[in-house]
């Protein structure tokens, strides 16, 4: 008796140099999936590797029954936009988004995530239990200026639904934080925790960071403001201790004016740096819809 899940789902794998363990991991997601799935596609989006990554996956391909797809990308786009061609691609029900090709977690936790999205949760990540300093830090600062009921953390990979894609394109032709996208969604998520901690550090990632923060969050407008009301302050500060000395003292030519020109004016150009941060922020949410990623060929192998 078939007791398989009938529903289609699809891994999208991000490459980049990886080597053989590329041809490994595929290998090992397309065991459980195989296990538990009776239709299943994998999706490997080719970062403009410069080893031997596509030719060891290539001779993989062609062994295994499941259908692989190997998206080259016309130069090194990254990760999140070369993710974001690898779900354009995948065509299934339920979309597995891996990041990486190392795998700090038990193979079982790939079904059950699929179980915990039939649940009722439209985004599930798998996270590890320890995670980075940085990343801490990082994830404390986004979840306090995000307006999202979820607090994102580190994950080693995520399943999402047709339904969540679908959502997050509706408002976004091109997601620079898929992670934040699912989670401004207004969709169920959840995390599931598996025992471990993620040991490999991505390029790119304090880039990313800065761009998440300016996109999803509005820790650039308050920070903008905070320092205008600290120079604020400091221009009253300095007002009132002028005019003492004006008044009681024993001032120097031309210092009191100088003094208050400089203070208010400063306090002023703070104030219209923070417009221009708060436009600048709007005008990245309406231009950043328009970037693309580029795709040289699309292969797909199956036996």
């Amino acid at each position: 008796m078939n007791t398989k899940e009938k529903n289609f789902v699809s891994a999208v794998v991000y490459l980049h140099n990886d080597g053989a363990r590329a041809a490994e991991f595929c290998r090992a997601v397309a065991a459980e999936l195989d296990a538990h799935f009776a239709q299943y596609e994998l999706v490997a989006v080719d970062d403009a590797c410069t080893d031997d990554t596509v030719e060891k996956l290539r001779a993989w391909g062609r062994e295994q029954a499941a259908p692989l797809t190997i998206l080259h990308m016309s130069l090194h786009h990254g990760l999140e936009n070369a993710m974001n061609a690898g779900l354009d691609a995948a065509i299934g029900d339920y979309v597995y988004e891996f990041d990486s090709t190392r795998m700090p977690y038990p193979a079982a936790c790939i079904f059950q995530a699929y179980q915990t999205a039939l649940e009722g949760n439209d985004i599930v990540s798998v996270c590890p239990g320890a995670t980075r300093g940085s990343s801490e830090l990082f994830y404390k600062i986004f979840n306090a200026y995000s307006h999202s009921p979820y607090r994102l953390r580190t994950d080693a990979f995520r399943l999402v639904t047709r339904r969540a894609i679908n959502r997050v394109h509706a408002s976004s032709a091109h997601l620079p934080y898929r992670k934040a996208a699912y989670a401004a969604s207004g969709l169920r998520m959840t995390d599931l925790l598996f025992d471990g901690r993620m040991t490999e550090k991505q390029s790119g990632r304090f880039n990313l960071a800065i761009d998440s923060l300016a996109l999803y969050t509005d820790a650039g407008f308050k920070v903008s403001m905070g320092i205008t009301l600290c120079m604020l302050a400091l221009a009253l500060a300095e007002l009132l201790y002028t005019l003492v000395i004006f008044f009681t003292g024993h001032p120097v030519a031309g210092w009191t004016t100088t003094m208050f020109v400089i203070t208010v004016g400063f306090s002023g150009l703070f104030a219209v740096l923070t417009i221009v941060v708060k436009y600048l922020s709007l005008l990245l949410d309406l231009t950043f819809k328009q970037q693309k990623y580029l795709v040289e060929s699309i292969e797909k192998l199956q036996k």
